[in-house]
């Protein structure tokens, strides 16, 4: 073990209170985290209920209009590469809150855009405060709770992304009808409010342990861990958001629902997604070589019965209840695995973390979409079949931790 390594947990320990028993303290400065994930990831999703009315004020296509999500991820992916080292020695409390009011400022501009230029602006905004965030949420996370116990923190803090996955497109569409898109879109600012205010008021001051610089976090990718860890995120998210997007297709030309009954299958891949947050916290803090590979496993199993038997109604809930499981442990597990490479380098793994994410949603998309339209509903879920199957020889070949 390297002197930075012991420099970095002794760090940990000294800020982190029990793993066993956290403090309110402790607890309320991790929900405030997760109010965070929950306020940056509704937004980031948010345009999907909104694509109709948003096109039709701007006057641009739907198509064109959902550039509005590549544009959040693609500066998302840059910038996560370049987040830990722009912050240099900065406090690490004071970043968390900039960053918020940073999304403040985004979604306010998206909200009051007069043309697609400027909203898209203020979506890249958006992916500049979404990738600082969760570069650094592994480390701060580590140094509340206490290396022993970030799984289970990680665990609260991502429960805000099943969270936001099941209400903002649902909720941003109720709204946008109600009251206007605008109105749906500068009430994402309003979360991305309060979420600093429990920042401000409930985490403690975080001096920054390391400086990172670019050459510092490009190094890290000579690690034969870390390779493995941004493969195993590249496959599995890619699968995912290949698949994933497309099940409502799948529903309707597979299995034959009808609109409620599609939205009660989606409503429970996104409760599953619940569970599997708590169930991927525990388990990546006693194994992690057996969460990933039990995470990729169960999305595997899932794509593959429901390729083979889908239009089975039965067949076709269940599994996409498995496959909700699995994507809510994607986000606990894959980051404790690739971050376990860097135990002296936890703010550059992130960094290295969140930019694989951006990329496998980027690329996802993309295939997907040319997937689909080429092979019909069957095609993006096969896709995933296939690359949640890699994803699992993969994990099974990673040396044990």
């Amino acid at each position: 073990m390297t002197d930075t390594t012991l420099h970095l947990e002794d760090a940990i320990n000294l800020d982190a209170a029990p793993s066993a028993a956290w403090s309110v303290k402790t607890w309320f400065s991790v929900l405030s985290l997760a109010a965070t994930s929950f306020a940056l990831v509704s937004a980031e999703f948010l345009p999907a209920g909104l694509l109709t009315p948003m096109a039709r004020d701007l006057a641009i296509s739907e198509g064109t209009a959902g550039q509005v999500v590549t544009a959040t991820a693609s500066v998302g992916a840059v910038m996560a590469v370049l987040s830990n080292v722009l912050i240099g020695r900065l406090n690490r409390k004071s970043v968390l809150v900039g960053l918020s009011a940073l999304a403040i400022g985004s979604n306010i501009l998206a909200a009051v855009a007069t043309d697609f230029w400027l909203l898209l602006v203020g979506r890249a905004g958006l992916g500049i405060a979404l990738s600082g965030f969760w570069a650094l949420s592994f480390a701060v996370v580590a140094r509340l709770v206490g290396a022993n116990a970030t799984g289970r923190g990680m665990a609260i803090v991502t429960l805000g992304v099943s969270l936001a996955t099941i209400a903002a497109p649902s909720m941003g569409a109720l709204i946008s009808d109600w009251l206007g898109w605008r109105v749906a879109m500068a009430m994402t600012a309003g979360l991305a409010a309060f979420a600093m205010l429990m920042q401000l008021l409930t985490l403690p001051t975080l001096p920054a342990t390391t400086s990172n610089s670019l050459a510092d976090v490009f190094r890290l990718t000579g690690r034969r861990g870390i390779q493995l860890g941004m493969l195993v995120i590249l496959l599995l998210m890619t699968g995912h958001f290949g698949g994933s997007v497309y099940l409502r297709p799948f529903f309707e030309q597979v299995t034959h629902l009808s609109t409620g009954p599609i939205a009660a299958a989606l409503l429970a891949f996104g409760v599953a997604a619940v569970v599997g947050n708590v169930v991927g916290g525990r388990m990546a803090d006693r194994n992690i070589r057996l969460a990933v590979t039990v995470t990729a496993a169960l999305m595997a199993v899932a794509a593959i019965a429901l390729v083979l038997w889908g239009a089975n109604i039965v067949v076709a809930f269940g599994f996409a209840t498995v496959w909700g499981i699995a994507f809510g442990m994607a986000p606990v597990v894959l980051p404790i695995n690739l971050s376990t490479a860097a135990p002296d380098a936890l703010e550059a793994a992130g960094s290295l973390m969140i930019t694989s994410f951006q990329i496998a949603i980027t690329i996802g998309a993309v295939v997907g979409g040319v997937v689909v339209d080429s092979y019909g509903a069957l095609g993006p879920v096969t896709l995933t079949a296939i690359l949640a199957t890699s994803t699992v020889v993969l994990a099974v070949l990673q040396p044990r931790r």
